[in-house]
């Protein structure tokens, strides 16, 4: 790591441990690159033992469509709950409190970088056995907010905050164009989208996914959990509101701000 990442990497740490953001336009936190921004989130999770020797269990991947870069980052597992809810987050750490509702997909069993070099859409399908809806809370450790440098808000875990799980059920393959996702944010009207994910289909991001988090970490456990992109974009909560997402067929989650 270059002195520019550890510095980053320094930045983002105090403010997680302050709760006060960090001013990203300081001149000694630009980066060059996303493998610079990768290796501070590497360098962060080591640095606060967000996972053990297997490496990290959750993930969040995506982009802004199947033609534009995807990019990753490991979760820490502490901020993780899982159930349908209603979950407690009123005393989870937030300034921005940014809502995504998402499809989390898990790996059957075990996948080495060899597997996921030879991986692609149809075989990465199979590499699941189960899915559930997922909320991920997002914030911004910035001062800039979603306003930041690109590369601080990746290496910032991609402004991820928590993220709250649904029920597991078996993984099929269906006809994503037509799903519908509901969600709800506090007395907000309720948001409805259809066929909403940014790919058109979220297993579509898993190839990518797993190349990028095998040449990180190494083996891929199975049980590894990758949410997959959102289906609303990114409205915003207020503390005291009570978020719902559901998706037809899929189930539903919630959790308390």
């Amino acid at each position: 790591m270059n002195d520019k990442s550890q510095a980053v990497a320094q930045a983002l740490i105090l403010a997680r441990s302050s709760r006060q953001p960090c001013d990203a336009l300081q001149a000694h936190l630009q980066l060059k690159d996303m493998d610079e921004a990768y290796a501070v989130q590497s360098s962060m999770g080591r640095a606060l033992k967000w996972w053990g020797a297997s490496g990290p269990h959750f993930w969040k991947t995506g982009g802004a469509g199947p033609h534009a870069v995807q990019t990753s980052a490991p979760v820490p597992e502490k901020g993780v709950w899982q159930g349908p809810g209603p979950h407690d987050a009123t005393g989870w750490p937030m300034h921005s409190r940014g809502v995504e509702s998402e499809v989390a997909l898990r790996l059957r069993g075990a996948v080495t970088p060899e597997m996921a070099r030879e991986t692609g859409i149809h075989e990465a399908r199979g590499l699941l056995d189960a899915m559930a809806v997922a909320i991920e809370l997002v914030d911004f450790r910035w001062a800039q907010g979603a306003q930041a440098d690109e590369l601080l808000k990746l290496a910032d875990l991609q402004s991820h905050s928590a993220l709250v799980l649904g029920e597991w059920q078996p993984f099929t393959h269906r006809d994503w164009s037509q799903q519908i996702c509901r969600t709800r944010i506090g007395e907000q009207p309720e948001i409805v989208r259809q066929g909403s994910h940014p790919f058109g289909d979220p297993t579509q991001v898993l190839p990518g996914w797993l190349r990028h988090a095998t040449a990180r970490f190494g083996t891929l456990p199975a049980g590894t959990v990758v949410t997959t992109g959102s289906w609303i974009g990114l409205p915003y909560a207020q503390a005291g509101d009570l978020v719902q997402a559901g998706f037809d067929g899929l189930g539903q989650v919630c959790v308390q701000l």
